[in-house]
């Protein structure tokens, strides 16, 4: 077995935070100047949308982020993570360092919707064309944090201390790095590699993801665990090929793919403490054979881990390969087992989570809701969260008429996000700067 570590599961930097509610404070420049730039945002969000870029590809956007920057007169670095751009904005008053992340990619996903705005773009991923779309609404994001860039810019004699800026390449992944077969550092852990949250040095980092299903202007938060972690694996199962009709003359390595198929669901049913959390384990491909009448030599299945408590995930981990292992072994293969870990467990920090309730109610007031549930998806965010203090929130991006059950997920060929949305997005990130603790002129 083979497992690729692309960073260490280390502890988040614990701080205090002390804010009552009634310190939450609104400049009264805030709601104009964020409708001021709304417009610019929508716009940019629709010339993005039209043009997505794959991950560690996003040289376009990434030009387009730093043009505005620039214009904005904020420093710009690029090339941070390969293709992300970090803005630092000196305020005009002493105070911390906070962060505020945006990603730009896009998915490997034929765009269905009828926007008149809608991709119709393809790339090359792996060293195959494939379509583009921005299907989890990095558009929005990036849109989003520009927006919120320039309104900091321009009032930036009235913010304390310093705000830097992340546009993050890959957090979908790499169109030009193969998991399962490179180490390379992508996404979150490449910008952290290159210094994004050390020049200066980040106090906190906060995220916003649009989420379908949500009504839009509503923002949803959870203090501790709020999303899994994600692990990928591969597993090659070797047999010895034979004719159909004579099974006994080889070895099936397709019987004992189901095997271990059905045995791995077991590591969630028998293996983990399920009082801590829960755990799942999903095969997403399975390549084997050539015709129907021969039982191949080879099996190639892959497939994705997903938990929500570290002690879980690393029991699947631990025990994955045995029992693999031993399945294969029962049925007279061989089993090459590629562990790749993708992202832990994303984590709001209490204190900070409490902290930025108030100024969460400032952005969107009489729409903010405190999840009861942490959400099954996974983010690369998880890695600054587990450097510093970090705060990652969702914003809902489907009409308030429409039926949420029936939006279509992130990631479909058929999700949208509703500009209105927008401004509830780019005010969010405002009001956590003006509002984070330390900011705040006593």
């Amino acid at each position: 077995m083979i497992r690729l570590i692309k960073a260490p599961l280390c502890l988040a930097i614990l701080a205090t935070f002390v804010t009552p509610s009634s310190q939450a404070t609104e400049p009264n420049w805030v709601d104009g100047a964020v409708g001021a730039v709304n417009q610019d945002v929508i716009d940019l969000r629709h010339t993005i949308h039209q043009h997505p870029e794959l991950g560690n590809l996003e040289f376009k956007t990434a030009a387009l982020v730093a043009e505005r920057l620039k214009a904005a007169n904020i420093e710009v670095r690029t090339q941070v993570g390969k293709t992300g751009v970090v803005g630092v904005l000196k305020g005009g008053l002493p105070g911390p360092v906070v962060a505020l992340r945006a990603d730009m990619d896009a998915l490997p996903v034929k765009e269905m919707t009828d926007l008149p705005f809608a991709s119709q773009a393809t790339s090359t991923r792996l060293g195959k064309s494939v379509p583009v779309m921005h299907a989890c609404g990095h558009d929005t994001h990036t849109a989003m944090l520009l927006g919120a860039a320039k309104v900091l810019a321009e009032h930036r004699e009235q913010v304390r201390g310093t705000v830097v800026f992340l546009f993050q390449p890959a957090e979908e992944g790499a169109a030009d790095v193969d998991e399962f077969q490179s180490d390379t550092l992508i996404g979150a852990q490449a910008m952290i590699r290159d210094g994004a949250l050390d020049s200066p040095k980040v106090e906190a980092v906060f995220g916003v993801h649009v989420m379908a299903g949500y009504p839009t202007g509503h923002l949803y938060y959870k203090s501790g665990t709020v999303l899994n972690s994600s692990d990928s694996f591969r597993i090659t199962v070797q047999g010895h090929q034979t004719h159909g009709s004579a099974p006994w003359s080889g070895v099936d390595p397709i019987v004992a793919s189901q095997g271990i198929i059905s045995g791995l669901q077991t590591l969630v049913s028998r293996r983990i403490d399920l009082t801590k959390g829960m755990g799942v384990i999903s095969i997403g491909t399975l390549n084997a054979g050539s015709a129907a009448n021969i039982i191949p030599e080879t099996v190639e299945m892959t497939g994705t881990i997903r938990t929500n408590n570290a002690d879980i995930r690393e029991t699947i981990l631990q025990k994955m390969p045995p029992l693999v292992s031993g399945i294969a072994s029962a049925y007279e293969t061989q089993a090459k087992l590629l562990l790749v870990n993708n992202a832990p467990v994303t984590t709001n920090d209490p204190a900070l989570t409490e902290a930025m309730v108030p100024a969460m109610e400032l952005a969107a007031p009489g729409k903010v809701t405190r999840l009861d549930a942490s959400l099954s998806p996974s983010e690369d965010f998880s890695y600054y969260a587990q450097k510093v203090p970090g705060l990652f929130v969702f914003l809902g991006a489907t009409p308030e008429n429409q039926d949420m059950g029936k939006a279509p997920n992130n990631h479909s060929p058929y999700f949208t996000a509703d500009d209105a949305t927008l401004a509830t997005g780019v005010k969010a990130h405002v009001q956590f700067v003006l509002n984070y603790p330390g900011q705040r002129q006593g």
